[in-house]
């Protein structure tokens, strides 16, 4: 029974939500699911949350590894919760947006969330560089075909694959190597992207089917 009351509630609201996109009439079924949608996620914060408290507190206490992490995790988590949930220092009070201008939380997102994500950015940039390395290596057809496109798209980019190429006749504009770059992300790669989200809308048909038909049941835990 644990088991059979979310599957008759998933296929449930899932139908329901199929129906609506093909019924004008029933076009409102989907918002009001949306609505309840919102009123769980809510729910889904506090239970996020409380086991973010928990799983790091576990680990400050035990000294596990990285357990100063662990540390800097809570505080900062503390403090912007505090800061948004009171508005501290919003001008207009508690009532005030929780982005106004001139807030501690504002300031805060500001002045440390963005630095923070501009830093890993950053960092990621160096392990993008890494990795592109290692795929562009032409070890067979297909690698080389991805160095040859990768290269012409980066100089295509850049002031020196307009200088050597605008020599090229306007009859032939096509081969000079900005607008080769412009025509293999509008021709070759836009199909890949088509076909790659073909792909995934099939998949993901395939799986709304079996979650309905209740063939899916991993979402249920334990040995479903």
């Amino acid at each position: 029974m644990k088991r059979q009351i979310p599957m008759l509630i998933l296929s449930a609201v899932g139908t329901l939500l199929v129906v609506s996109v093909f019924i004008p009439s029933a076009r409102h079924w989907q918002e009001d699911a949306s609505l309840y949608f919102d009123i769980i996620a809510v729910f889904a914060f506090f239970l996020g949350g409380g086991n973010l408290i928990r799983v790091h507190t576990e680990k400050v206490s035990r000294k596990s590894a990285g357990w100063i992490y662990s540390v800097v995790t809570l505080l900062g988590f503390g403090i912007m919760l505090v800061t948004g949930l009171f508005k501290i220092g919003n001008p207009n009070g508690i009532a005030g947006d929780i982005s106004q201008i001139g807030s501690y939380f504002q300031l805060l997102f500001q002045y440390v969330m963005s630095p923070l994500n501009s830093t890993m950015y950053a960092l990621l940039a160096f392990y993008v560089a890494s990795a592109s390395y290692r795929a562009f290596r032409a070890k067979n057809t297909e690698a080389t075909i991805l160095l040859v496109a990768a290269f012409v798209i980066l100089l295509g980019r850049t002031a020196l694959g307009v200088l050597l190429t605008n020599w090229i006749p306007a009859q032939f504009s096509v081969l000079q190597v900005p607008n080769l770059a412009i025509w293999i992300m509008n021709a070759p790669n836009l199909a890949g992207q088509r076909a790659i989200m073909i792909g995934i809308s099939l998949g993901v048909i395939s799986m709304s089917l079996r979650l309905l038909l209740g063939i899916e049941r991993s979402y249920l835990g334990g040995d479903s």
